[in-house]
């Protein structure tokens, strides 16, 4: 069990509680209840009613969506320190997407209504609120136009640079994507299909820019990989 002040010095490096003091940094602590998932299991269904907002302690969560046709789409992988159910701080009613967890995940949980009063009580939250939504939005935007523009060359790379930058460990091969990642969930990131993304990292792996096997992605040259993120369509 973490004491009072890891709490509070995990809660002051995330987006949605910077600048606070160490009272209302308290404050925020005491309203929060914990919740703990095991790896697979369900956060919260797309559709489910808004309840809760959370922060992740330990662990990874995917969050997915799930379209009229059918199709899941990854939309993000989120680790310790980031924010989860963005729906509660905008007063959506409903869950856009669905959340699991991909390893054993701790996190701090508000319900909807705790974090309105909290926002109410304190400005500076309801300020820093604005500004992740506003954040989130311009990485939608900017997923929407890989997709739309880009090659599928380009996309896998953005995906693979995105996930080296959020969830990598230097290791003597390269950066080590630190979680369980398989090539479906690649081609879901990147709005492709799966024989696409196998087809792709072959090359790749040929060529000595990513190591990929047994859910296990390691970029070797990301100097590469980056130059074919910035190639021209």
């Amino acid at each position: 069990m973490m004491d009072s002040q890891t709490d509070i010095g995990i809660l002051a490096g995330t987006e949605i509680f910077r600048s606070l003091s160490g009272e209302i940094l308290d404050e925020v602590r005491r309203a929060a209840s914990r919740r703990r998932l095991a790896r697979k299991e369900v956060l919260y269904h797309q559709g489910d009613a808004v309840r809760n907002f959370y922060v992740v302690v330990v662990g990874r969560l995917r969050a997915t969506q799930t379209t009229e046709e059918g199709n899941q789409i990854a939309l993000r992988y989120l680790g310790p320190g980031e924010l989860v159910g963005y729906a509660a701080l905008a007063g959506i009613p409903d869950y856009p997407g669905t959340v699991v967890a991909v390893e054993d995940t701790h996190l701090f949980a508000w319900s909807a209504g705790a974090m309105r009063e909290l926002m109410g009580r304190h400005p500076q939250i309801a300020l820093n609120a604005v500004a992740v939504l506003g954040t989130r939005y311009r990485e939608t935007q900017a997923r929407l136009r890989e997709i739309s523009t880009e090659t599928v060359e380009r996309r896998i790379a953005h995906a693979l640079l995105r996930l080296a930058r959020q969830a990598g460990r230097r290791t003597a091969q390269g950066t080590e994507i630190c979680f369980p990642l398989s090539r479906q969930d690649i081609a879901e990131l990147a709005g492709t299909t799966l024989h696409t993304v196998s087809r792709t990292l072959s090359g790749w792996e040929k060529d000595g820019i990513v190591l990929s096997a047994h859910r296990h992605v390691v970029v070797c040259l990301p100097e590469m990989l980056a130059a074919i993120r910035e190639a021209a369509s």
